[in-house]
């Protein structure tokens, strides 16, 4: 009896021996017993939810599953129940399921087949999830155009990719006329014109084109048999366009198995059930708007309310009138909420969590008891990438964390670079460090062979391989470089930093410096200049700037607007300009372009002569101190 008594005791501290000697294999080093009690229950959790999201995209890739069929199971559970609210008009599953099959049956009508690729240039609405899943459902490839681009950025982004169609909405008419010019296979390319509602008598299409909605009024909607068209789990779904770290826009390759992935992610980590009504003012063209809730109403069930364009002014209003109980945001949607007026809305609505990116620490708190939301999810995780983060446990700041206990069993690492050249640093062995608490660092995600930590990159196999560095903690093993800088506190928690290439995030849109510079240079005559974004006091983002080496008197600065403003988009026009004679072009010019980032755009610091944009008059005036002074304060808004 004393025996069996004496081992009972014995349970627990041999439980304690097994955790510690768990923690031992599957840590980078031992935390100290203060993480451990701090953390040990938070990193639990996370990996149950983590492999959890495992288990059932293993049971997808298992039987094959794509996401059209997981779309057909949800389908026939939810036929009269609605999918899309879009300016009031409700559509249910059986709608988005008949409207797809007639995109479906028109274009495989017309010889498109498995592994063609289709561009969509369409705002807003619900046939935009209808066309591509349409188009998915006989394994057509659809590139997702953001709909901010012209000329030829929007050229670019057709012809890094074997696009055979364009669909574009009536609105974009105009701006798809001044880039066929852009067009490599202009000669080759179908082009179909959509409109929402009826058509609009202002937008008058002046090339060939044909309607997509008479098409598809005298379309079938019969379902596509499945054994016709062989769809698979690993097959391309769409593209989704991003600036990455360096150049023009990248296509990125959504696979059916990540889209399938982000929406079991969505689901079970931000612990959602099946019929959250989401509402998503988001560009759909992107991964925030397009994937996140889109997938996991496809693949669980759910509405979502989808509103063409971002309102600050309708936002609780609409929210509060559809019951919508989730909604999605950016930093730059946060800060625009807050500097509303009052409304009775604000704090009638059912909205109990909100998930997106970019929600700055200094307003963290003050959006939440103002709107009254209790869940806050923050993500982080490139389109492409593979590393992924979320901080599901409301810490302010924070972008998300990092296991402080078995770390090694989450494949995410931050690894030291030098902090001026942005290069990665390795020890005597040749291997990558792993950041310790305190330290910024670039964040990484190990390649594993499985469907959550595999790399697809870009349609770009050249500059797929740039995102790829080898040898990281042992020989052989590969792992996906996110391009940004964080910073990890004692707990695991990360914090952004800055991007470590050469883009700068404003108005909630990548923006590709190298892109901005060829644009500058050749509106100049060719001139020498780097694009950089700046810090400006509390607003969202960097905004752009251009450091130029060219003399004033070349310059009409009307010309200069106009010039740049036909090729780039708004987010992405410099709102300031820096002129000076003599610019560095030697081995260490990324150095000096950090060092003119880090200069700012303070006149009474920079000798060189300054300039702002002026909107209004479409136009840069020179930048004052006053005006400076302004700018600083918030009363000039940027």
């Amino acid at each position: 009896m004393a025996f069996i008594i004496y081992s009972i005791c014995l349970i627990p501290f041999l439980l304690v021996a097994m955790l510690l000697g768990l923690v031992y294999l599957f840590s980078t080093e031992m935390p100290n017993l203060k993480t451990m009690y701090l953390t040990l229950g938070r990193d639990i959790k996370t990996m149950y939810l983590y492999y959890k999201t495992q288990a059932f995209v293993k049971m997808c890739h298992k039987s094959d599953d794509t996401i059209v069929d997981r779309f057909r199971s949800t389908f026939e559970k939810n036929k009269f129940r609605t999918c899309f609210i879009f300016q009031d008009e409700k559509w249910t599953y059986q709608m988005v399921d008949e409207l797809s099959n007639k995109v479906a049956n028109y274009f495989a009508s017309c010889g498109y087949s498995k592994g063609d690729e289709v561009a969509l240039l369409l705002d807003n609405c619900p046939e935009y999830a209808c066309i591509w899943l349409g188009l998915a459902k006989i394994g057509v490839v659809t590139a997702l155009i953001n709909t901010n681009l012209k000329r030829d950025s929007l050229g670019h982004s057709i012809n890094c990719i074997d696009v055979k169609a364009l669909i574009f909405g009536r609105n974009f008419s105009e701006t798809v006329k001044d880039a066929k010019p852009f067009f490599n296979n202009k000669d080759s390319m179908e082009f179909f014109c959509f409109t929402e509602r009826e058509p609009s008598t202002d937008e008058v299409i002046s090339f060939q084109a044909k309607s997509l909605n008479t098409l598809l009024e005298e379309a079938s909607a019969s379902s596509i048999d499945p054994q016709k068209y062989k769809l698979t789990f690993h097959d391309k779904l769409i593209y989704i366009y991003t600036s990455g770290t360096t150049g023009l826009p990248k296509a990125a390759i959504i696979r059916h198995s990540r889209f399938l992935w982000m929406g079991v992610a969505t689901q079970f980590v931000g612990q959602f059930g099946d019929s959250e009504v989401v509402y998503n003012s988001l560009p759909m063209y992107h991964s925030s708007g397009g994937l996140i809730f889109v997938s996991m109403i496809f693949i669980f069930g759910g509405t979502m309310v989808i509103r063409k364009k971002f309102s600050a002014s309708n936002f609780w209003k609409e929210a509060a009138k559809h019951k919508a109980t989730v909604a999605q945001y950016i930093g730059e949607t946060c800060r625009y909420l807050l500097n509303q007026p009052v409304r009775e809305e604000e704090k009638q609505h059912c909205i109990k969590a909100m998930l997106g990116n970019g929600l700055r620490s200094h307003i963290w708190k003050e959006f939440q008891e103002r709107f009254g939301v209790k869940r806050i999810v923050e993500i982080y995780g490139a389109t492409e990438g593979n590393a992924t983060l979320v901080n599901v446990f409301g810490k302010q700041g924070a972008v998300g964390f990092l296991l402080r206990v078995c770390d090694r069993l989450y494949p995410v690492s931050l690894i030291k670079v030098d902090p001026e050249t942005r290069e990665i640093v390795r020890n005597e062995k040749g291997f990558c460090i792993r950041c310790k608490p305190g330290e910024q660092g670039e964040m990484i995600g190990k390649i594993i062979s499985n469907p959550i930590n595999s790399f697809d990159g870009y349609a770009d196999r050249v500059e797929t391989k740039k995102k790829i560095i080898r040898n990281c903690f042992e020989k052989g093993d590969m792992a996906f470089l996110s391009g940004d800088i964080l910073k990890m506190d004692e707990e695991g928690y990360l914090y952004f930093v800055d991007r470590a290439g050469d883009t700068f995030r404003w108005r909630g849109e990548n923006v590709s410096t190298g892109e901005v510079e060829n644009i500058v240079s050749t509106a100049l005559g060719r001139v020498s200049c780097v694009v950089y974004g700046v810090e400006v006091p509390n607003v969202e983002g960097k905004a752009g700037m251009a450091f130029i080496q060219t003399d004033l008197k070349n310059v009409n600065f009307s010309e200069f607007y106009q010039n740049i403003s036909k090729r780039l988009p708004s987010y992405a026009t410099p709102l300031f300009l820096r002129f000076s004679d003599q610019m560095e072009e030697t081995g260490t010019y990324k150095l000096k372009k950090v060092t003119y980032q880090k200069e700012g755009f303070n006149p009474g610091e920079i000798s060189d002569p300054l300039f702002f944009l002026d909107a209004k008059q479409k136009t840069y005036s020179p930048l004052t101190k006053e005006m400076y002074s302004d700018i600083i304060t918030g009363k000039i808004r940027l």
